[in-house]
This record gives structure tokens, C-alpha cells and sequence, in this order.
């Protein structure tokens, strides 16, 4: 493994999955016993609080449940 000219490593897919590392997780550096350690930054729920973020006003229909239902069953 190496690091690019932009100072970037990829992290081997084995351990993105057992850390649960998904896109866009924020994380942190630190350096223990002369190691470089990474860690997912303090609180879990960071990355689902800016994904609602992002989303929220998106839908201006206003539309039931039922309506919106009704649509997705329509051939």
C-alpha cells in the first residue's frame, strides 16, 4: 500500500466493512506509540443527522401517504 502525491491510502475493503466505514463517515487521526492510529470521530449519529439535513425541504408535494402509495403501486 501507499500513499498518493494528495497524502490519500485506500482502506482495504475488510477493514471498512468489520468498522462499518461507509462513505462519508467522519473519522480521526491520532498517533500512539509512534502508530498511526484512525478511529470513527466521536458520535455515530453524525453522518445520519446530516443525510436528514441534506434531505429536509426536498419534498415540496404535499401528497398523503396514501397518495404517494397510490403511485408507487400504479403500472
Amino acid at each position: 500500500m501507499h500513499i498518493t502525491s494528495k497524502g490519500q491510502v485506500t482502506i482495504p475493503i475488510e477493514i471498512r466493512n468489520k468498522l462499518g466505514l461507509l462513505p462519508d463517515t467522519e473519522v480521526e487521526f491520532s498517533i500512539e506509540n509512534n502508530a498511526v492510529v484512525l478511529r470513527k470521530a466521536g458520535k455515530a449519529s453524525v453522518r445520519g443527522k446530516r443525510l436528514i439535513q441534506a434531505m429536509r425541504g426536498k419534498a415540496t408535494t404535499r401528497m398523503s401517504t396514501d397518495e404517494i402509495m397510490a403511485l408507487t403501486r400504479e403500472s
